[in-house]
């Protein structure tokens, strides 16, 4: 992974938040993923969120695992805690350091085959546990770093570059998410900023585990006739000399619609995907209707957007395990070490 620093030049009336920070101050690296990919989008949609939200650089966590998803930590609040953990095992990873240090705000960012694949094991037990973290899945359908291959989120029926299509039943993140427990669930799309980013605000000020589904295309593996999670330039457009996968800049497509309405969005390739942004009386504090209603809009052939599900009463895994109120990294070695006595008496409860 590299990194190249960005210029540190601040316009002098950029506007500034509370803690008199512009949204510069939250920025990272120069990003090196394709020219128009969706992550940036989400990139600098987390820019806006945290800043918005005040957030102080220092007591941000960011975590990713493996993949193109993974990378884009590196591209924002450069001032910030970061761990890049190994394939798939980023939710363990975090669920270490927030029972190390709770008081941190962790956000981490994974992809559909590092969450929904290697990972599957890892998102679930941290669902289960209910971690204090907002995480973000960047959703293309296809393994971008290993050249397309199918996802395990991609849809049956869609058509890989070399044109074979998938015949394997899709897993629907969101749709798991409710199974398991879930407190704050919510899926948006990188090309539309003004839903994705209160969303983003929801799910870092949620007590508890909040997941957020981006859908974020692949620009250079799922440009093709055929796929349903694309909106880049088709190879058409290429002057084929080598056998090489650079990606031309792309436009990246946008999108604004209204709650309830549905919107079909035109991608590059000439194909559609239809998003539907929850209604305005939708309930999110049903678990059994908002998988119905999931699940009604998967046959449909539509992607819900929006706020899908939240419960404020449940506890976070902090407050199922009793821990201290102060984060177990600041207790010195005399609070932490319970002394023989204690630890005889442990001990004799498993004999």
């Amino acid at each position: 992974m590299s990194y190249i620093p960005k210029p540190k030049i601040t316009h002098p009336k950029l506007p500034r938040n509370k803690l008199g920070l512009t949204e510069r101050d939250y920025e990272g690296s120069v990003s090196t993923l394709c020219a128009g990919c969706g992550h940036d989008s989400i990139t600098a949609a987390i820019i806006q969120a945290v800043f918005e939200l005040d957030i102080e650089p220092h007591r941000l966590g960011k975590m990713s695992g493996i993949g193109c998803s993974s990378k884009t930590p590196a591209y924002f609040v450069s001032q910030s805690h970061g761990f890049n953990s190994v394939h798939g095992r980023m939710a363990s990873v975090t669920t270490g350091a927030n029972a190390a240090n709770k008081d941190l705000i962790y956000l981490g960012v994974s992809g559909d085959g590092d969450s929904l694949s290697i990972g599957m094991g890892q998102f679930a037990h941290v669902i289960r546990r209910n971690l204090h973290m907002c995480y973000i899945i960047e959703n293309n359908g296809v393994y971008g770093l290993t050249k397309g291959q199918f996802s395990a989120s991609a849809d049956v029926g869609t058509k890989a570059k070399k044109g074979e299509a998938n015949r394997h039943m899709p897993i629907d993140p969101v749709s798991t998410a409710i199974g398991l427990g879930a407190t704050y669930i919510a899926r948006g799309f990188s090309g539309d900023k003004e839903q994705l980013v209160p969303l983003l605000k929801g799910a870092l000020m949620h007590r508890g585990f909040a997941l957020v589904d981006v859908i974020s295309p692949c620009v250079t593996f799922n440009d093709h006739e055929g796929s349903t999670k694309s909106y880049s330039h088709t190879r058409r457009h290429y002057h084929h000399v080598v056998d090489s996968d650079f990606v031309p800049p792309a436009e990246e497509i946008k999108a604004r619609y209204a709650a309830g309405e549905a919107m079909p969005i035109k991608l590059h390739d000439g194909s559609k995907i239809v998003f539907r942004k929850a209604d305005l009386d939708y309930d999110p504090t049903s678990r059994a209707a908002a998988f119905s209603y999931l699940r009604d809009s998967i046959r449909a052939g539509e992607i819900i957007t929006g706020l899908l599900y939240i419960d404020e009463e449940s506890q976070d895994m902090h407050g199922l395990s009793g821990t201290v109120d102060e984060p177990l990294a600041r207790l010195d070695y005399d609070r932490l070490n319970p002394g023989a006595a204690a630890l005889t008496k442990l001990m004799a409860r498993y004999r």
